[in-house]
Order: C-alpha cells, then sequence, then structure tokens
C-alpha cells in the first residue's frame, strides 16, 4: 500500500470513528460510487476527502474540484494527501490550478504544499509561479518562511536559468541562504 494512502485511510478511519460508511468507501472499486460522493448532499469531509484521493490517484478526473479545494484546506494534512493524489492524476488543470493557489496573496498561509506540487509537476506554470511567489516572500519580516523555502528548494529542483535573480536576492536572507547555493549550483550556467 502506497505510504500516503496509507497515512490518509489511519486518518479518516479515525475521523469517521471506524464507521460502516468509512470501511465501505475505503474498500470498494467502483469509481462511480466514490464519484457520486462527491455530489451527494450532507457527505462529511472525511468522506469527501477519501473519495476525491481515490479517484485522483486512479487517475478519474471527477476528483479534480475535490482535491483542488483540499490543497487549500487549512490542515496540512489534507493538503499533503490532495498534493499526492493530484501529482498522480495527470490532469492538465492542476498545474494552472496550483500556480494559482500558490501565487493567492490571501491564502499564502496554505501556499506550501501547491508550491511543493508545483515542482513536482515540472509544467510550464511552475518556474513563473514559483519565482513569484518567492519574491513576495522576500520582503522584510515575512512570517511565510516555510513557504519561501519550499519555494527556493522547488526552483532548484527545476533548474530553470529564468530563477538566477530571485535566487540571488535569496541569499541575502539567512533563513534560505543555504538553500539557495544549492538551488543555484543546480542551475546550468550561462554559456
Amino acid at each position: 500500500m502506497d505510504e500516503e494512502l496509507r497515512s490518509l485511510t489511519e486518518r479518516l478511519r479515525q475521523e469517521s470513528g471506524a464507521s460502516v460508511a468509512y470501511e465501505r468507501l475505503a474498500e470498494t472499486r467502483d469509481l462511480d460510487e466514490l464519484a457520486a460522493v462527491l455530489t451527494e448532499p450532507g457527505q462529511p469531509l472525511w468522506a469527501r476527502e477519501l473519495a476525491a484521493f481515490r479517484l485522483g490517484v486512479a487517475g478519474d478526473c471527477r476528483g479534480f474540484e475535490a482535491l483542488v479545494l483540499l490543497l487549500n484546506h487549512r490542515d496540512p494534512q489534507r493538503c499533503a494527501s490532495a498534493a499526492h493524489a493530484l501529482a498522480r492524476l495527470g490532469d492538465p488543470r492542476t498545474a494552472r490550478a496550483a500556480a494559482a493557489l500558490a501565487t493567492n496573496e490571501l491564502r499564502v498561509a496554505y501556499a506550501l504544499h501547491p508550491v511543493r506540487l508545483l515542482a513536482d509537476l515540472r509544467a510550464p506554470e511552475s518556474v513563473p509561479a514559483l519565482i513569484t511567489t518567492l519574491s513576495r516572500r522576500l520582503r522584510p519580516h515575512d512570517p511565510y518562511r516555510r513557504v519561501a523555502l519550499a519555494c527556493v528548494e522547488g526552483l532548484g529542483t527545476l533548474g530553470d536559468a529564468r530563477a538566477r535573480p530571485v535566487l540571488n536576492e535569496a541569499l541575502a536572507h539567512p533563513a534560505l541562504a543555504e538553500a539557495a547555493v544549492h538551488a543555484l549550483a543546480r542551475i546550468p550556467s550561462p554559456r
């Protein structure tokens, strides 16, 4: 069993009180049954999360919208599970949605997982969104250092020369300097 799925199922089993409904959703192989959970009124959050996650890792795009909502949830565990499923879903809308969430200043406190997802996706939207998000995090006294660090690491992973200026700026920030040095080292030198 996938580690992320194991972690999710343990967490949601507890959240659901190990109900019969939980067991049915955890065991079903019927993707239509899972998709129905996302549209039926009155479904608890744990049921929607489990259904969306299982649809996502199965490559069924009917879980996309719910996963994007969960990617921007205030609970980091829900965000991590959604990012995992979205990375496996293969939906072409994922990078655009992650970029919108990562660059939304009103929701920057929840941008960590969208930022990490962008680095994993290696999509055309990834580098510009990470540069924008990191630029905003380089302001004095910015409280979102974990988001900034994830941007620096993600830009290093992507190794795109467009990131060089913002990574050079990050060198001036003690909490980011070491990661910025490593990220810059991963970017090919200009010829």
